[in-house]
């Protein structure tokens, strides 16, 4: 037998993976199965889309009206002062719902005739300089207006019929978000605590941390931006007022309820205003309504949300932007109301459970 010549062969030495690309699987493959849970928790928020924005409403309900539930509670018995909270809120809605109603009907003829002569004002204001419009132009756009409604007229009805079926979802919505609210409001706590004796006994101090901080953050948030947007409006009011602008109330509220969508809900409320201005006090009035939106924006930016908002929300300009577009993208403007108050939740936890109240706060 003829001997082995070199003797026995070397074997190649495995390469190892390096530990930054170790690093990146891993959080890679854990990015994806956050991401999976959060599609799967999105398709099943979104068939569940009416008893999820009851209790949200619940939750905004609960912490704009237990403060003064627990103010009342002090002198009077718990279910009563519940109660006497609530009440006094519908009486309030009611309120001004029928002062806008009274607004709108005590000057309705004077409104109808003020748009007819703003409409003319506005055609002959785009006759002239700069713009040169035709004055045939307006009519044909009537002309075409009035085509289309009449040829599209059955979809319109069809589509209004359907339409006109969510309001008994959104009394429906409205009656359970009440419902919730009075057991949030009467016994949140206890609520709470009986949640937590389900979890193992490991666990209760971690979801309880987080929990409350939710609740601190999402209250916070919820009272900040309704003083915002409180102000906002007796501001706009008062604008509107010494412009002699009619509708102001209406105006007022739909900017109240319009600031609840951060960045964007009041620039578009003013810009109704605008309208409003234009068609029944001219070119001048509607441009300084405009200039009113800088106004007050800049008030709300540099004043208003640094001093309300700074103890409960901590998240980036640009955060609140893109949670803004991204909620409107995904459940419109529905979703561009919840996102802010839903990442600063997010965000807010994460803080507390992994720096703890001290570095999660900075």
């Amino acid at each position: 037998m003829t001997p082995k010549v070199g003797g026995p062969r070397r074997r190649r030495p495995v390469r190892q993976v390096s530990p930054g690309l170790q690093r990146f699987a891993g959080y890679t493959w854990r990015l994806l199965v956050v991401a999976v849970a959060v599609y799967l928790v999105v398709q099943v928020l979104g068939r569940l889309v009416l008893p999820v924005i009851a209790v949200f409403v619940a939750l905004v309900i609960t912490s704009v009206l237990r403060p003064a539930a627990d103010l009342l509670g002090r002198r009077m018995p718990r279910s009563l002062a519940v109660a006497a909270s609530i009440l006094g809120a519908l009486l309030l809605i009611a309120g001004l719902l029928a002062g806008i109603g009274a607004a709108v009907a005590e000057r309705w003829h004077t409104l109808v005739n003020e748009f007819r002569g703003g409409i003319g004002r506005i055609e002959r204001w785009v006759e002239g300089a700069p713009f040169h419009v035709r004055p045939q132009t307006a009519g044909e756009l009537q002309d075409k207006l009035g085509d289309y409604l009449s040829s599209h007229r059955s979809a319109l009805i069809n589509t209004a019929v359907n339409q006109a079926g969510r309001v008994v979802e959104v009394a429906t919505g409205a009656a359970l978000a009440l419902f919730c609210a009075v057991f949030f409001i009467h016994s949140g706590d206890r609520m709470w605590r009986w949640l937590l004796r389900q979890l193992p006994s490991g666990a209760r101090d971690t979801w309880d941390r987080g929990g409350r901080t939710a609740w601190r953050t999402f209250a916070g948030y919820t009272r900040g931006i309704f003083i915002v947007a409180g102000s906002n409006a007796v501001l706009v009011g008062i604008g509107l007022a010494a412009l002699q602008v009619p509708l102001v109330l209406p105006l007022v509220v739909l900017e109240f309820f319009a600031t609840l969508i951060p960045l964007v809900g009041s620039p578009i409320a003013m810009v109704i205003a605008a309208v409003v201005a234009l068609a029944t006090r001219g070119p001048l009035t509607a441009l300084i309504v405009l200039g009113m939106i800088v106004i007050i924006g800049q008030i709300e930016g540099h004043l208003l949300h640094p001093v309300v908002m700074s103890w409960a929300v901590r998240i980036h300009p640009v955060a609140v932007a893109l949670s803004v577009i991204g909620g409107g993208i995904l459940a419109g403007v529905i979703g561009a109301v919840i996102a802010v108050p839903v990442v600063s939740v997010i965000w807010a936890v994460y803080c507390e459970l992994r720096y703890g109240p001290t570095d999660g706060a900075s």
